[in-house]
């Protein structure tokens, strides 16, 4: 690794980034098939009312604000061999590769306490693996048009996982089925197959991320001893930029849940699709990243960091409307749909994937303040108010599908249950939009101000 001339503004070579990257595309391996398929799969296949997973599903999260300041505080006191933050990508992934396939096998079908024993482990374990994944981008580097390259780099390969899971999933049930099948198939041993190549691939992807990356700007090892759990809520209350990007992470992270766990039940209902067409519509939620995220530092060169943001949560919004009024067409078009399903997608990559470069500029900001960079406190906060979002969705898209007497043996449904799926999949998520881009609109910390801080930061530091 090569470093500029100032000390800690590093620059990395392709392959480590692509080796960074890889990070993120291996847990939304297992984390975007959690997001878009779980859901169903507990009502569909596994035999659980719906609300019921809806309350397994908050006490996951409820559990995980717990868990996350205990993994931050942790992670930042302590520095492994293997390395501070990289470490745990081989210590956690193997254990949470198993349980993220034992959350999709029914052996025990449909036993509430198995599903809440391997869907609380796979979350609490893979919030030990994001949590110092988050921080370990952190650590490479200060460089503002290099974190925003890692970025690009990291979305680009998380989406290469959405699509995988959006658009590859689907067609792998289909072919480890057997029987003939209408929509998605309900074929348990065909979920459990396709889980498990999933989550032995992102395994594998996790051991070659930890090899390509190595942590260089991370707090002293004086300091680090003096780390406390109580350092989170500290850090919240002095960092103002922080609490701005906390509370973007709750709606874009809502937002994200209750469309992408609705997208199945709109596709087999609302559409009378097959299970190609629900591959094409789930990857095309991920597919506008391979053109406008290699796109994101011109963008933002461009137009500024906040405007952006605006421009993109601008179009998911337009997206969303385009898609509500296609699927009320007396004849909707699917390739109708799928533009629209483009649209949204374009929109809600750019905004949600750029708001991750954020975090080390919070981080630095902390450190200037206080004089410590507690990455890992900082980003367990972060995921505390994204799975603050996830909740919200978990509990959102079960009861909306509850209350419009959604019937999960029959394809066809009431014109309400269709309705809510649809408030599910673009009202809901767009006013969440709208939301976030008075958020975002508070946010201070532009290219100028945080290159100062980081250079005064290396100046008090030698």
């Amino acid at each position: 690794m090569e470093k500029d001339t100032n000390r800690g503004f590093y620059k990395l070579n392709w392959m480590q980034r692509i080796g960074f990257g890889s990070g993120d595309l291996a847990q939304n391996l297992i984390f975007q098939t959690t997001c878009m398929y779980l859901l169903f799969f507990y009502t569909d296949i596994y035999g659980l009312d719906a609300v019921d997973v809806s309350v397994m599903f908050t006490v996951g999260n409820v559990a995980n604000v717990i868990w996350d300041p205990i993994v931050g505080a942790l992670i930042d006191k302590h520095s492994p061999q293997l390395g501070k933050y990289r470490s745990y990508l081989v210590y956690v992934g193997v254990p949470l590769t198993g349980f993220a396939i034992l959350c999709f096998w029914n052996g025990f079908a449909p036993s509430l306490l198995y599903a809440y024993v391997t869907y609380i482990a796979m979350t609490l374990l893979y919030t030990f693996i994001n949590v110092p994944y988050g921080a370990l981008n952190s650590s490479l580097t200060r460089d503002t048009d290099e974190i925003t390259i890692l970025t690009s780099v990291r979305m680009f390969m998380a989406n290469c996982g959405g699509l995988a899971v959006g658009s590859g999933l689907p067609l792998l049930i289909a072919y480890f089925t057997e029987e003939e099948h209408e929509g998605l198939p309900k074929d348990p041993v065909a979920w459990f197959t396709t889980m498990t190549i999933y989550a032995l691939v992102g395994l594998a992807l996790l051991l070659f991320c930890f090899s390509q990356c190595k942590e260089r700007v991370v707090m002293d090892a004086s300091e680090a001893a003096n780390v406390k759990v109580s350092d989170l809520w500290m850090e919240f209350l002095k960092n103002r930029p922080l609490r701005v990007i906390a509370f973007f992470f709750v709606t874009a992270f809502a937002m994200m849940s209750i469309g992408n766990a609705a997208g199945a039940y709109f596709i087999n209902c609302n559409m009378h699709g097959t299970a190609d067409q629900l591959s094409v519509f789930m990857g095309l939620g991920s597919a506008p990243s391979f053109i406008f995220m290699p796109l994101v530092p011109m963008i933002k060169k461009l137009v500024g960091k906040r405007n952006m943001f605006y421009i993109f949560l601008g179009i998911a919004v337009a997206g969303m409307a385009f898609l509500y009024f296609v699927a009320k067409m007396e004849n909707p078009s699917m390739t109708m749909v799928y533009v629209a399903q483009f649209v949204k997608s374009t929109g809600v990559i750019v905004a949600t994937g750029y708001m991750w470069a954020l975090v080390p500029e919070v981080i630095s900001y902390g450190e200037y303040v206080s004089g410590r960079r507690i990455a890992g406190i900082v980003n367990a906060l972060t995921g505390i108010f994204f799975k603050a979002g996830m909740t919200l969705g978990s509990v959102v898209a079960p009861a909306v599908l509850a209350y419009v007497a959604y019937n999960s043996e029959s394809t066809v449904q009431t014109p309400e249950a269709e309705e809510g799926i649809l408030w599910l999949v673009c009202v809901i998520p767009a006013a969440l939009l709208v939301l976030a881009m008075w958020i975002i609109s508070k946010y201070e910390l532009t290219d100028e101000v945080i290159d100062k801080i980081n250079k005064e930061i290396e100046a008090r530091n030698k």
